[in-house]
């Protein structure tokens, strides 16, 4: 239980990784974001934030704080999953301008843009999951905080693997035929992911946890078995039929 009490202090982490990835992409183009952008990013620091302060007031032993604020985060947690759902049809458009204009946006291609909605129908629900059973296993505080700690390893794809992203494309170039700016980058976010979700694991104990089950799982369907599927003719015009660009 000790090393829990010192635990908001390496959440810090994941903030700052989260951060640094979004950073170009979010804050490059701030004032052509749309508000619905802006509200989802806003809310997923927030997440950050609360999932650091949490630890804190436990180790404060400010407990009536912690349990306060832990129904303000609970709705916290509903909104920001509520506006990731919400952006969904956002995929669509960018796959269908790929679609009516091949290397409109360079190496990309339709079905990476299907890969990428699938992915965050993973990532979303692997974290409405986790913050239910948060809420089932909250008379356990070990439980109750490593299912808490696995959101921000389950939220943390988009953002890392665009940072990465920026990076791969600052050094190979924007062009068709570069075409491993499209998933290397991906490829890597998710192994930095999943070593920093068993790293963590470790320090508390937790490997083999459902929690660690499930972020780890979340992270390696999210992209290595999204990617295959996405390119399935069938499945993105089913796509297309459900989420209305």
């Amino acid at each position: 239980m000790a090393r829990y009490k010192t635990l908001w202090k390496w959440m810090l982490i994941p903030l700052l990784v989260m951060q640094a990835g979004i950073f170009y992409d979010y804050w490059g183009d701030f004032t052509e974001n749309t508000w619905a952008v802006h509200v989802h990013y806003w809310l997923a620091s927030l997440w950050y934030v609360f999932l650091i302060s949490q630890p804190w007031l436990f180790a404060k032993n400010n407990l009536d704080a912690h349990r306060t604020w832990g129904i303000f985060g609970m709705a916290l947690a509903g909104a920001l999953a509520f506006t990731s759902i919400s952006q969904l049809n956002r995929d669509i458009v960018y796959a269908n301008f790929v679609r009516d204009n091949p290397g409109g946006i360079g190496p990309f291609e339709p079905w990476f843009f299907f890969m990428i909605l699938l992915s965050e129908i993973v990532l979303i629900s692997a974290f409405i999951i986790a913050v239910s059973m948060a809420i089932v296993r909250r008379k356990s505080a070990q439980d109750h905080a490593w299912w808490l700690v696995t959101t921000v390893f389950i939220l943390m794809m988009p953002a890392l693997a665009r940072g990465l992203q920026a990076v791969w494309i600052a050094i190979y170039g924007f062009d068709v035929a570069t075409t491993n700016v499209v998933m290397q980058p991906l490829y890597l976010s998710q192994a930095i992911l999943i070593a920093m979700t068993l790293g963590a694991a470790w320090w508390l104990g937790k490997v083999r946890h459902p929690a660690t089950y499930l972020a780890v799982g979340a992270n390696i369907i999210a992209v290595f078995v999204m990617e295959p599927i996405s390119k399935i003719p069938q499945v993105q015009e089913l796509l297309r039929a459900i989420i209305a660009a």
